[in-house]
């Protein structure tokens, strides 16, 4: 193997070696929630149509206005504006699985979010 091929290598194996370093020291935060009708639309009564928007509200409603539905739990990340602010960045960078996007948009599902430095991972359960 040549001397330049030998570093590309290594780079790649360093690259691979750190993209889940996060995910080894698990969550730094979770919770599950129901996403009711009411995280469905804003403060203005305008029907959200993306994942994020209906997370996010979903946290507001817990957070900032204290419309909590029964199965909603507390979490300390979204609790400040910025963090829930920052919800479409972290979605982008994190992951769901097949059809739960079509599940939160579409209808009231249960739902339990893991969220890392960076970003988050949401699961309909």
């Amino acid at each position: 193997m040549t001397y330049g091929l030998m570093r590309v290598v290594a780079l790649a194996l360093a690259t691979l070696g750190a993209a889940p370093v996060a995910a080894e020291h698990g969550p730094v935060g979770h919770y599950t929630a129901r996403l009711s009708a009411r995280d469905h639309f804003n403060s203005s009564g305008v029907r959200l149509t993306t994942v994020a928007a209906i997370i996010r509200q979903d946290r507001a409603n817990v957070h900032r206005f204290g419309l909590i539905d029964g199965e909603d739990q507390p979490d300390n990340f979204f609790g400040v504006a910025q963090n829930r602010a920052s919800l479409e960045r972290l979605l982008a960078r994190g992951s769901m699985g097949p059809g739960v996007a079509r599940a939160i948009v579409n209808g009231e599902p249960l739902i339990h979010v893991d969220i890392y430095p960076g970003y988050v991972v949401v699961t309909v359960l």
